[in-house]
């Protein structure tokens, strides 16, 4: 009898069951124990394609989409790659609004996908007809069959991670996380994954990271939201000016502002320590859990799960360029010289 090939039926039989990998050197100063929840070795190197692939086939499923069908989405820059990526296996076109804060190389990796991109001003109010909310109703509306994703209220962002990410944690860690410390931008991962580990165990501790310049910790502790405190900011897929209904604000026990040059920096600290090539998001996450030793959040007894949810070749052009580091005043004197160790020789 032939013996079958052992193969995956195409890229997106990849998505899911990420490994857990333990933080030694950039965590040594530090109670507890501390693991990485590497979403960048999904096939699409970030969390969002578990949503991607999640939500389109509900949709299939309902026979909302068929052959020659649109996918328009808002994105700043993973979700689209995700969606471009599923729309590619699976024959539909699509269009995507993305946010001018993106990295180039988001960009330029959506357009290598097939996907038509929309570059929209980051910093518009959401109801602004320049926004990339805005833009991507727009789009869907003059395009005959067409699906918006609508990532940020869509309840099915959530559902995806209650069904594969929580999951996941709980099965790698035995039950013994104590804490799940993640990034909120939709909310969709914080939420899901919060829910379905705190059915398991009440105890655990949630805590999400948000930006400054973002409004999601002040609604959280008061549920109302203070314009003043809507600001630029440079980290991508975290934090929002408005409120997001994928985030289940019940899910999560308090949040932590992170700045964007701390951020940067543990990025950078998490590469050269780890050997792990993390995105921005991955350094605000990072970022936090250092911030959360220091208020006293953890023991020894601690097991802290982090959610890493990218890959740092999203950011060539960003945090892992000395260039864009400088431009953004997050260089001292003694940084810069730091990182001028390559030689050339002529």
């Amino acid at each position: 009898m032939e013996k079958k090939i052992k193969a995956c039926q195409s890229i997106l039989d990849l998505i899911g069951n990420t490994p857990l990998v333990k933080l030694n050197q950039i965590t040594q100063d530090l109670k507890g124990e501390f693991y990485a929840k590497m979403e960048s070795f999904n096939p699409g190197h970030s969390a969002k394609d578990r949503i991607a692939a999640f939500i389109i086939e509900e949709a299939e499923r309902k026979g909302i989409l068929k052959e020659g069908s649109t996918i328009i989405e808002t994105t700043s820059g993973n979700t689209g790659f995700s969606l471009a990526m599923v729309a590619i296996v699976k024959g539909y076109k699509c269009i995507l609004a993305v946010s001018s804060k993106s990295s180039q190389d988001k960009i330029d990796m959506l357009r290598c996908m097939g996907a038509q991109v929309y570059v929209c001003p980051a910093h518009v109010s959401a109801d602004d007809p320049r926004s990339y909310y805005e833009v991507a109703k727009r789009l869907h509306e003059e395009t005959e069959d067409s699906i918006y994703i609508n990532q940020y209220f869509n309840e099915l962002n959530t559902e995806a991670h209650y069904r594969t990410t929580g999951p996941e944690i709980w099965e790698q860690t035995n039950g013994q996380i104590t804490h799940l410390v993640a990034c909120s931008g939709t909310g969709g991962t914080i939420s899901g994954t919060a829910r379905f580990l705190k059915e398991m165990n009440p105890e655990i501790r949630v805590i999400g990271v948000d930006a400054y310049g973002s409004v999601l910790k002040k609604y959280h502790e008061t549920g109302k939201i203070d314009k003043n405190e809507i600001y630029p900011y440079r980290i991508e897929g975290l934090g929002k000016n408005l409120i997001p209904e994928a985030t289940d604000f019940d899910m999560i026990d308090y949040f932590i502002k992170v700045t964007d040059r701390e951020s940067a920096h543990t990025a950078r600290e998490i590469a050269k320590k780890e050997g792990i090539f993390a995105g921005y998001t991955s350094g605000a996450v990072m970022q936090a859990v250092k911030q959360l030793h220091e208020q006293g959040e953890f023991t020894e007894s601690s097991r802290v799960v982090i959610i890493f949810p990218d890959h740092g070749s999203r950011y060539m052009s960003k945090v892992y360029s000395d260039k864009w580091m400088e431009a953004q005043g997050f260089m001292d004197a003694v940084e810069e010289s730091a990182q001028k160790k390559v030689e050339i020789i002529r």
